[in-house]
């Protein structure tokens, strides 16, 4: 998207050092990466990431509304209601399809998801670094926001995560986590910041209290960095030793509601021209005639699972009328193939706008890029294809 740094990244791009890339990024990741690499960073112009950015504030400053926290609060199934939600999220992503106003017209960010959970806040930073060092003169380019460095970004995780308390005592919290596709990340997260990634099934419940087992010792867990998602609790049936609903003596670095509150559940309360128009299934009388141009979306799926994006009427009236205040119509988006890959194709992205809460107001940190040839940007849904996958998103300051 920067014709100058496209045109330099692609006449020194080869497969071997795309190989290199890829090593580098598994050393740092002390991980095989399971899920595609994409060969190329992004390059954005400053003006189009500076006009994500304040969508995104923009649209936080809706969702932290009194009427939109109290509509929010519905979206909490009461099963996976945690006592003591906090007032805010800890963390907020907000993930925008690059798209062109009218044929060749100028770039335009339109929403596509957000969500108030933890994103790849480690493995974004070593992919970025990596991805400058693969670029020609990259060290001239930036990736961080908010006028952060590496190490500010560093300290600003860290505080968010562990709070008040030493690193034994924070633990990551997901389902067996080496198996995870998202197990690089624990892994620098554990670098930056000390803590372990520990299954929740492993941990022991004394009264209010939760215990892990830390090299042989048992130890006692202050908060919890929590990156798991309950549809996988759901799925696979799993029993926990401590139920989500009772109080217990432990902090959330990011509570688990908000992962309900601040999802697809918000976005037909938005207005924002950026943002698409979105309708529960429950609120139709009837099926649009132009379901060419919707998106069927439930409202708690993760990685793209259960997304429909050629919507028929047998689809909709197949959703259960008990399901269909979960599951979203919305209004399609048409991605723009913005990057021109060196060997003559052409792939679409999107772009997420990272945020942590600091000093009292959510800053923006860092971006994750996806980069598809496909229908849908997961990278479930591009295999056997180059040039897409997760990437990072450079810009010259």
């Amino acid at each position: 998207m920067v014709p100058h740094l496209r045109r330099a990244f692609n006449a020194a791009f080869t497969e071997e050092r795309y190989q290199e890339y890829y090593r580098r990024l598994c050393e740092a990741s002390r991980s095989k990466i399971e899920f595609r690499v994409a060969e190329s960073p992004i390059f954005l112009p400053r003006e189009f990431r500076d006009e994500m950015v304040q969508s995104g504030k923009d649209i936080i400053g809706q969702l932290l509304r009194p009427e939109h926290q109290r509509h929010s609060l519905a979206a909490v199934p009461p099963e996976y209601d945690v006592p003591a939600c906090d007032h805010h999220p800890l963390f907020a992503q907000i993930d925008f399809a690059v798209t062109r106003e009218g044929s060749g017209g100028a770039l335009a960010p339109r929403l596509i998801e957000l969500q108030a959970f933890p994103s790849l806040y480690g493995f974004q930073l070593v992919q970025a670094i990596e991805a400058r060092r693969f670029t020609p003169d990259g060290g001239n380019l930036r990736f961080l926001l908010s006028g952060l460095d590496v190490d500010g970004y560093k300290a600003l995780l860290r505080g968010a995560i562990l709070g008040e308390h030493r690193p034994e005592n924070v633990v990551l919290f997901d389902v067996d986590p080496p198996s995870q596709k998202t197990s690089p990340d624990f892994w620098v997260t554990e670098d930056i910041c000390g803590i372990r990634a520990v299954c929740p099934t492993k941990v022991e419940k004394r009264g209010r209290e939760l215990w892990y087992d830390l090299d042989g010792k048992k130890t006692r867990i202050l908060r919890i960095y929590n990156r798991v998602i309950v549809d996988e609790l759901q799925v696979k049936k799993i029993s926990l030793p401590f139920s989500y609903t009772e109080p217990l003596d432990v902090e959330w670095a990011g509570h688990p509601n908000w992962y309900f509150r601040w999802s697809k559940h918000s976005l037909p309360e938005i207005d924002h021209p950026s943002v698409p128009t979105a309708r529960f299934l429950s609120d139709f009388d009837r099926w649009p005639d132009d379901l060419e141009r919707w998106v069927l979306k439930p409202l708690f799926s993760f990685a793209g699972v259960g997304v429909k994006v050629d919507v028929t009427k047998a689809d909709l009236d197949a959703v259960p009328l008990e399901h269909r205040k979960h599951t979203l119509l919305m209004k399609k988006v048409d991605y723009a193939p913005v990057i021109e890959t060196a060997d003559g194709q052409q792939s679409k992205c999107e772009v997420r706008i990272m945020f942590i809460w600091s000093d009292h107001e959510p800053k923006p940190v860092t971006t994750l890029v996806r980069m598809s040839q496909g229908k849908m940007m997961g990278v479930d849904f591009n295999r056997n294809r180059t040039w897409v996958g997760s990437s990072a998103a450079l810009w010259e300051e």
